[in-house]
């Protein structure tokens, strides 16, 4: 696609009072993607919303970093903090929120904020989908992975006891703000999390975009602002783009979905104790490795990119976790169709496709074996 070469000829930096406005092409429902710095303050102003009435929601390590910026022009707005963690994308917690909505006398102008990083975004995003058949909703992703993946593209989902996000909905926001410095109190593991669905982009449609990955990660990782701008930008033109072409995933959009039949598999079976991230990262591994085995992906180019991989500092206890019980994981796969495993895979980096022909189950067992699974 090159998106990576358009950019980085651009030089594109950013100071503090310099936003860049991209847009996710939704005809009537399209909306602004808008990427900078110290723009939680003035999130509304920035996306020239003004709203009668707004309920905040964030959760609990969230909304003391940055709830009081959020709110200093938002007097008297209900704030509904869910508990830190995957577990808060359940039944109950929907259940919570509504409620806290409806007991607010919530109406259909009132605008639904989502602070926080992808468990807020979704729960929030499901809530406001279906509150009063819809309300409004802006994100404000603060983690790497919320920035680049969920909180573009309107998908809201809980996770049940059966799988992850296999009850939600289609439901556009109305802007999403990307503030890089909320990034500075981001941990490495979650920005090493953000980093699987960069790395994702780059290997589903821009080659360019995995050699500037190969040659500043580390920067990245690091924080350095500059860096990370272009992967916001390229991450999120890529999903827009996307998304713009097929929002309801029946073509094209499922190849966002690189890597991620290995790792909601990875982090069901455990128990959810793997950032999604981290499992995407090592899914994209896993993927490259089958395309390999299926006699698609050249062995120089798997080999390139499970190097990449062991140059991350990603630890997986893959040694406690059954291949069978990740075989059965994997059978709840909302991309199954017709008993058939839906894989994306590789014919080279930057060159995903959508492969739909049966995979045998024993060619699957080998890839998890490899990947160190018992």
């Amino acid at each position: 696609m090159g998106y990576i070469k358009n950019l980085v000829k651009k030089d594109l930096l950013f100071m503090p009072e310099i936003l860049h406005r991209l847009h996710v092409p939704l005809r009537d429902r399209s909306y602004p993607l808008i990427i900078g710095r110290g723009l939680v303050g003035q999130a509304l102003s920035c996306l020239n919303i003004h709203p009668r009435r707004c309920v905040v929601v964030s959760d609990a390590r969230v909304y003391p970093l940055y709830g009081a910026t959020l709110t200093k022009t938002l007097p008297e707005t209900p704030v509904f903090v869910l508990p830190e963690g995957e577990a808060s994308k359940s039944w109950a917690q929907l259940e919570a929120l509504t409620a806290f909505c409806l007991d607010h006398h919530v109406d259909r102008d009132t605008l639904i904020l989502a602070l926080g990083g992808g468990v807020v975004g979704d729960l929030a995003g499901f809530a406001a989908s279906i509150l009063l058949r819809g309300l409004p909703i802006v994100h404000i992703p603060t983690t790497l992975l919320s920035q680049v993946d969920s909180a573009i593209g309107g998908k809201t989902a809980i996770n049940t006891q059966q799988g992850k996000n296999l009850v939600g909905t289609f439901y556009q926001p109305s802007g999403v703000i990307m503030d890089i410095d909320v990034l500075a109190t981001l941990p490495a593991d979650q920005m090493l999390a953000g980093y699987g669905e960069i790395l994702k982009y780059a290997l589903l449609g821009d080659a360019d975009f995995f050699d500037f990955l190969q040659d500043h990660h580390q920067g990245l990782l690091d924080k350095d602002p500059s860096i990370l701008a272009k992967a916001l930008l390229v991450s999120a033109q890529m999903k827009a783009d996307i998304v713009g072409n097929d929002e309801r995933e029946q073509g094209q959009r499922a190849l966002l979905n690189l890597g991620h039949t290995f790792g909601h598999a990875i982090e069901q079976v455990s128990g959810f104790s793997v950032l999604h991230g981290h499992a995407v990262l090592l899914g994209l591994s896993l993927a490259a490795d089958l395309s390999h085995r299926l006699g698609i992906l050249p062995e120089d180019q798997k080999t390139r990119i499970q190097r990449h991989m062991l140059g991350l500092p990603l630890a997986i206890p893959m040694a406690t976790l059954s291949i069978s019980d990740l075989m059965q994981a994997m059978q709840v796969d909302k991309k199954k169709k017709d008993d058939v495993l839906t894989f994306v895979l590789l014919r080279g980096i930057g060159e995903a496709f959508i492969h739909k022909q049966p995979v045998p189950p024993a060619l699957i067992e080998d890839v998890w074996r490899a990947g160190g699974a018992v």
